[in-house]
């Protein structure tokens, strides 16, 4: 016996779309880390952005290829006690960007490598930084935006005075192409992947691989150094109970597996490059065991830094707690002196800052101090100067072109038409029909000769010795004209007296 299926339900309504939630907290944390990445690289785009702005031709310049390739040269360049030397970066720098624009002239490189290094510094701003805004989720959903404050390429202190380039983590993360992620992490996945690539014979993508490891064993020194150097700041600045201490332990370790690691994958390169018969992947594995010695060597110098970073803990702890503590509080300028004096008459105020300024700029110490500066100044011999001084540069003149509409000759012409007689003005219509009769450009010169004298400078004339001065008066009579209206001027010419003539000069 057959029966029927019974009819299907009816389906359910959909339930009226809400406002959707507001992602979670993993979700929104991986989002924010890619707008902070993303923001890192914008002042590189900027950079291409701004160069249509500059006095110049530079649109045949990639600037942010020219920056990419700087803030790699800073950070292989650099230390960990001491940065990249500016100067020597912009020389490293020069053929890449001569290579842009091979037509342009040598002293235009200069300056492009110098901008785009400049810039990354950040050399206009106050505190040398970038800022950057984004927004994320709080906990209770609400969207709530956030300044993200980061340095690519910082200036730092050195010995003598000198200044040297350091690259920071936001730099290191552009160059690689990676997020903000954990060093450690990263390392040991750039050493795992390398060790791959070399197992399988890709040499060129092993090269990559191992630029990214050094990358980011230069980054994980970096952050040990600026540790240490917040220690000697301020000891109470930095967790040496737990974190710092921890961090060492990890750090120590890590460097013990990529002894390990980095000697397993030189050995696997070296036997690459005596096994291979193309002369490209002998290049290849060439690179790669300069690059691996570099790492080798970097992590060395960072596990001796490891290794003394206890006993100089203990001694900034000992130097800091038995310093003398500073005397006399700091004074408030603002609340203080700035804010009472401009409510004070001038005359009050002006005690106030004189007496202020009389003891606030300090002594001035001699020149020499010791006597072995005064001996070296007066043993010094004098430097040999040119009497006539240092040779100045020839200026670049450019010829400005001619745009004038009339010439000299018609020039002189519309003066002769205007030397008129001191006792016979002329009217300005007949002087525009002489001068129509002798050239068809000659009336506007002189019409507007004739207006500029309706206001005549007399005593400028005076004070230059002028002895004739041409005028001009309107009457009310209208010009009858065919190529000019208004009023028919009377034009004649005025005699002057100076100081050294008590009568004008006759006809």
């Amino acid at each position: 016996m057959v029966t029927a299926n019974p009819p299907a339900a009816p389906a359910a309504p959909n339930p009226p779309a809400g406002p959707r939630p507001a992602p979670g907290p993993a979700a929104d944390e991986g989002l924010a880390r890619r707008l902070r990445a993303l923001a890192c690289t914008a002042p590189l785009h900027d950079l291409d952005a701004r160069k249509s702005n500059l006095a110049g031709e530079y649109r045949g310049y990639a600037m942010a290829e020219v920056a990419l390739a700087a803030i790699d040269l800073v950070t292989l360049s650099m230390d960990f006690d001491t940065g990249a030397d500016q100067e020597q970066i912009l020389a490293k720098l020069l053929p890449r960007v001569a290579a842009q624009a091979p037509e342009r002239p040598a002293g235009e490189h200069e300056w492009v490598a110098r901008w785009v290094l400049e810039n990354l510094i950040n050399v206009g701003s106050v505190d040398r930084g970038f800022r950057a805004v984004y927004g994320t989720f709080g906990a209770d959903g609400v969207y709530v935006r956030r300044d993200y404050d980061f340095k690519l390429i910082e200036e730092v202190p050195g010995p003598g005075g000198s200044v040297y380039l350091r690259t920071t983590d936001e730099a290191v993360n552009v160059l690689v192409g990676a997020l903000d992620t954990d060093v450690t992490s990263a390392q040991i996945a750039a050493e795992v992947k390398l060790e791959v690539l070399i197992s399988r014979g890709r040499l060129a993508d092993a090269q990559l691989a191992a630029e990214q490891a050094r990358y980011r064993t230069v980054q994980y020194a970096e952050t040990l150094r600026r540790t240490l150097e917040a220690t000697r700041r301020d000891v109470r600045a930095v967790d040496w109970l737990q974190t710092v201490p921890d961090m060492i332990d990890e750090a120590l370790e890590h460097v013990a597996e990529r002894y390990r690691h980095e000697n397993a994958i030189l050995t696997n390169i070296r036997r690459a490059r005596d096994e291979t018969e193309e002369a490209e992947h002998k290049r290849r594995a060439a690179e790669l065991v300069d690059i691996v010695k570099d790492c080798i060597r970097r992590h060395t110098q960072l596990q001796s830094r490891l290794l003394a970073a206890g006993p100089l803990f203990r001694a900034e702890q000992d130097r800091q707690a038995f310093a003398r503590p500073a005397a006399g509080a700091g004074l408030d300028l603002h609340g203080q002196l700035l804010a009472p004096c401009v409510a004070l008459p001038v005359q009050d105020a002006r005690r106030v800052t004189d007496a202020f300024f009389a003891r606030g700029t300090g002594l001035r110490g001699p020149s020499a101090v010791r006597l072995g500066d005064l001996v070296d100044v007066l043993f010094t011999p004098p430097a040999e100067r040119d009497h006539l001084g240092v040779a100045l540069p020839d200026p670049d003149l450019v010829a400005t072109p001619d745009d004038s509409r009339f010439t000299e000759p018609q020039l002189a012409e519309a003066m002769e038409i205007l030397d008129l007689p001191p006792h016979a003005p002329r009217r300005l219509s007949g002087l525009l029909a002489e001068a129509r009769r002798r050239d068809p450009d000659l009336p506007h010169l002189v019409a507007l000769l004739a207006v500029h004298a309706a206001s005549p400078p007399v005593g400028s004339a005076q004070r230059q010795g002028e002895r004739r001065l041409l005028f001009a008066v309107d009457d009310g009579e209208r010009l009858d004209d065919p190529q000019y209206g208004g009023a028919d001027l009377i034009v004649g010419t005025a005699l002057l007296t100076t100081a050294d003539a008590e009568t004008p000069e006759g006809p």
